[in-house]
């Protein structure tokens, strides 16, 4: 099992402290934040980036994916990083997120990452269909796809409740209409427990999507709130099981936002925990 911590729980220290903490806690890899205070790439100097590259060799880290979902730089009062979504009804403002996704795109390149994800349309506005939306978000998404094709990074999709793309269904009808090996899917399993699609039993008719995985864990109410991995009713041990089963080995990242407060003592947690269902019988 190959293990990664998100860097979006560090939200209070800087970047180079996260990776420290990150590598210390004793994961293999982190997912780099294309967002503040980590990586706005907007925003981003060639030194920084360097520094970054720098700071990542010398704890011996990777990057298994950078968050390309998180806007909070934007600060929308409405939700701080679902807006601005890719169906806006101004089109000035969804560029916003259309150009964002380029920029997260070529900082993967810059930095040896092999995808990012981003949000899956966003919240469907007042007498909006969702045919009517996923139409608009075809049309911003394309030039991302054409350019995460040249640049050869992975551009996922990454359901979540309260979106335009919730469930696995909703997703297989949006990307069936993208030909293109260079889009898949980011498979967070709370995000799939949230919407009633227990993870163990979609694992494995999503494998040909599925190019990184999210793991955290979620109350039995089902509501989406993150919980450290064994603290939720998500049964991560056969979700576990049914992905070996796939032959998967890549980076399953640890996703801890709502610990920013703690994120070390989060991080160490989900980790003893994960590697003890990992651990032979």
């Amino acid at each position: 099992m190959h293990l990664a911590y998100s860097s979006n729980a560090y939200l209070q220290f800087p970047i180079e402290e996260a990776i420290a903490r990150i590598a210390a806690l004793g994961y293999g890899a982190l997912e780099l934040l294309a967002d503040v205070p980590h990586a706005w790439p907007a925003g981003l100097l060639d030194e920084r980036k360097q520094a970054i590259r720098d700071c990542l060799d010398r704890h011996g880290l990777e990057i298994s994916n950078v968050n390309g979902f998180m806007m909070n730089a934007v600060a929308d009062p409405r939700q701080p990083y679902w807006h601005p979504s890719w169906i806006e009804p101004d089109p000035h403002y969804r560029a916003i997120r259309r150009e964002h996704t380029r920029r997260a795109l070529a900082l993967a390149k810059d930095l040896g990452g092999p995808s990012i994800q981003t949000e899956p349309g966003g919240p469907l506005g007042a007498g909006q269909s969702w045919r009517a939306a996923a139409k608009v978000f075809y049309d911003e998404l394309m030039p991302c796809v054409e350019l995460a094709e040249r640049l050869e990074v992975l551009l996922l999709i990454e359901p979540e409740p309260g979106l335009m793309i919730e469930t696995f269904e909703q997703y297989l009808e949006f990307v069936g209409q993208i030909d293109s090996p260079w889009v898949g899917l980011n498979f967070d399993v709370g995000h799939a427990f949230c919407m009633g699609q227990d993870p163990q039993e979609w694992v494995a008719p999503m494998a040909a999507h599925t190019k990184h995985y999210h793991i955290e864990d979620i109350a039995a109410d089902r509501r989406h709130a993150h919980l450290i991995p064994g603290r939720g009713a998500v049964d991560l041990p056969a979700t576990l099981a049914e992905i070996a089963k796939t032959g998967y080995d890549g980076w399953l990242t640890v996703e801890l936002y709502p610990y920013i407060d703690s994120p070390d003592d989060a991080g160490r947690e989900a980790r003893q925990f994960l590697q003890k269902l990992d651990a032979p019988s």
